[in-house]
């Protein structure tokens, strides 16, 4: 049988024919004007993404607030070693699994008049919506966070806007934050917990705390771009203590402090305004700190 002989001018022209061929069937305009490639890198079309937040990193939570602050709301009670008051004020850093998203500090004073504990947990929020920047995720985590804490009538300020991210299959809002837990599994803006091994025991009435007191849970003005304070009085078998609580939202970091005391007894309430005091003392300092 004769071969037929192989000529590559012939090879390339058909090459080029077929090649053309596809491109008039699938990179030509239909009659409706075509359809823009919209992966074809066109940045007139791209949108731009919202602002990030102006923190991007959190700060070492137990070595922020200063060793006069914390004097002042673990005082010493009694006699106490130089070593041993460096160990209460050192504080427990939190376990966390991102520290550039969650980090939180603890402490804890045992004094004759009742023991102390201090709270601080800091949450860098992070929009992962190009449309919604960070500062507006972190308002909107902060709001769930103030609504939670049902301050009396007319007290609240701040409104959750919740998006179709926030809402479940019902139509209904979700879960708080920004669908990231960042490692800690307490949630912040709550009141705080009564510690491992005693009774959580249940809220007691509290004439210094009703609404329209100065003392009453409120929001509150002139502390970062938002916050509010929240103040119950709880009894259990083993005592009676005081839990304030004080959320504030600086850019897009949302900061909770909780500071209680407990009485063994009953009858001498923890004293709403001390409480209070050293509380707002605590946040205005660490507002300051976020603002350097």
């Amino acid at each position: 049988m004769q071969r037929r002989s192989f000529v590559p001018g012939a090879a390339l022209a058909t090459a080029a024919a077929l090649a053309a061929t596809l491109t008039s069937c699938t990179g030509g305009s239909g009659s409706g004007g075509g359809a823009t490639d919209t992966k074809g890198g066109d940045t007139a079309a791209t949108t731009q993404s919202a602002e990030p937040g102006k923190y991007r990193t959190l700060p070492e939570p137990c070595g922020l607030p200063s060793r006069n602050t914390l004097r002042r709301l673990l005082p010493p009670g009694g006699e106490e070693s130089p070593r041993d008051a460096e160990k209460v004020y050192a504080g427990t850093a939190d376990i966390t699994y991102d520290t550039d998203r969650r980090v939180g500090c603890r402490w804890k004073r045992e004094a004759p008049d009742g023991t102390r504990h201090l709270s601080v947990d800091f949450e860098r929020v992070v929009s992962y919506d190009p449309a919604v920047s960070d500062d507006d995720k972190a308002q909107n985590v902060y709001a769930k966070k103030e609504l939670a804490a049902e301050l009396p009538a007319g007290t609240g300020s701040a409104k959750p806007t919740p998006s179709a991210k926030d809402k479940d299959k019902d139509g209904k809002p979700g879960a708080d934050g920004d669908g990231e837990d960042a490692g800690k599994a307490a949630a912040g803006g709550k009141a705080s917990p009564a510690p491992t091994g005693s009774p959580s025991g249940s809220p007691s009435t509290d004439p210094s705390a009703s609404p329209g007191s100065p003392v009453a849970p409120r929001v509150l003005d002139g502390l970062a771009d938002a916050a509010f304070l929240n103040d119950k009085l709880i009894t259990a078998d083993s005592g009676v203590h005081r839990d304030v609580t004080i959320v504030f939202r600086s850019s897009n970091v949302i900061v909770t402090i909780t500071y209680d005391r407990w009485s063994a007894d009953k009858a001498a309430l923890p004293d709403s305004k001390d409480l209070q005091d050293k509380a707002q003392a605590l946040a205005q300092e660490l507002a300051d700190r976020f603002n350097d």
